[in-house]
């Protein structure tokens, strides 16, 4: 026998694109997605002629894929299949300045550009050294040019988010993280506007990418482990052995709209991140010890796996900062690879699916 009680709907959240069951009561009400926790207003009209109520079906929401940006002239044009916003904030004239982020964004578009074919009018820079008003790393721009990454991605599309700068550690209030903090980035106005906490980074770039969508987060700040809030952590050891943590607390997913995404970034959340001098390019100038160890990295290993980067990554750091640095040959080697010290910062590998990180090939 069919169920004979009052229909239900299917709509569509607002906020991240799930269905959702909109129950038959009331002219009007607001329904709780499954999936982002989210309120979307779902209305009820009543049919020519009937005194019942008629659900008006609501139109799939203004997804990245769907909506429309309103962006600035300066922005790049091109939406080719592999696009990159890179962003470094130097903080000039502050008590906390940094040297090296400037530095950092452009040997990022240099590594994507020469070694993964990005085209360079596809990559978007904010840094402080703009003279457009719109490419200067404030809160307001930097959300936009993340909005502009993602929007209209579709399957076969390769995307980079590389920022360099200061991040910091917050008190989670919603319940939603592991270890009780949220993590943030700070963009250049962040003591006035505020900080872009791991949340919103998350509901921006990560929930609306789509099946066959591939986005690789690289970020250099402190504090900085876990910043897009992926589902899984990658615990490496010092000999290799690795496992898969679940980050996310039950009930609350943070998951992609069917895509996949991947972050590598410059410490654990409870580290910091640091700079350095770094000879072999033009002249010696300040880099971000993390963004400095990924491209060595890449470029001394073509057809690297996750794995192994991440494990270079951190070797490269153990040998510039670390114990052991002035011990030559195989000791100088066996010390830095088995003594912990909480003082050196070691890159993290998060994302929102599971796989071998030492057969899944690296490539952007």
């Amino acid at each position: 026998m069919g169920n004979t009680g009052p229909p239900r709907m299917t709509s569509w959240c607002r906020h991240c694109g799930a269905g959702i069951a909109a129950p038959p009561a009331g002219p009007s009400s607001g329904v709780r997605c499954a999936l982002c926790r989210r309120v979307t207003r779902v209305e009820r009209h009543r049919s020519v002629g009937s005194a019942s109520s008629a659900l008006a079906p609501l139109s799939p929401p203004r997804t990245a894929r769907s909506a429309r940006l309103e962006l600035p002239a300066g922005y790049p044009a091109s939406r080719g299949k592999k696009r990159a916003v890179l962003v470094g904030v130097s903080y000039t004239g502050t008590s906390y300045e940094l040297k090296g982020t400037v530095k950092d964004v452009e040997l990022m578009r240099n590594l994507l550009c020469d070694k993964f074919g990005f085209p360079g009018d596809s990559i978007l820079v904010l840094t402080e050294e703009s003279d457009d008003p719109s490419r200067v790393p404030t809160r307001e721009n930097l959300l936009l040019a993340m909005r502009w990454l993602v929007a209209g991605c579709d399957a076969g599309d390769s995307l980079v988010f590389h920022f360099s700068g200061h991040g910091v550690q917050k008190l989670d209030t919603a319940g939603d993280e592991v270890d009780g903090y949220n993590e943030a980035l700070c963009p250049l106005d962040f003591e006035d506007k505020g900080k872009i906490l791991d949340d919103e980074i998350n509901e921006t770039i990560v929930r609306p990418l789509g099946p066959g969508v591939k986005l690789h987060a690289i970020i250099d700040t402190c504090h900085s482990g876990t910043i897009l809030d992926l589902r899984y952590l990658c615990r490496l050891s010092r000999t290799g052995y690795w496992q898969w943590e679940n980050h996310v607390r039950p009930g609350k997913s943070k998951g992609t709209n069917g895509g996949l995404a991947i972050s590598i970034s410059g410490c654990n959340d409870d580290q910091k991140s640091t700079e350095s001098s770094v000879q072999g390019f033009s002249d010696t100038a300040a880099i971000g010890a993390m963004t400095d160890s990924f491209i060595r990295a890449v470029e001394s290993e073509p057809g690297t796996t996750y794995g192994r980067l991440l494990s270079a990554m951190r070797a490269t750091i153990r040998d510039s900062q670390g114990t052991g640095r002035r011990l030559p040959g195989r000791i100088g080697s066996f010390v830095r690879k088995m003594i912990t010290s909480s003082a050196v910062q070691e890159p993290q590998l998060c994302s929102s699916e599971m796989f071998d990180i030492y057969r899944k090939p690296f490539l952007l």
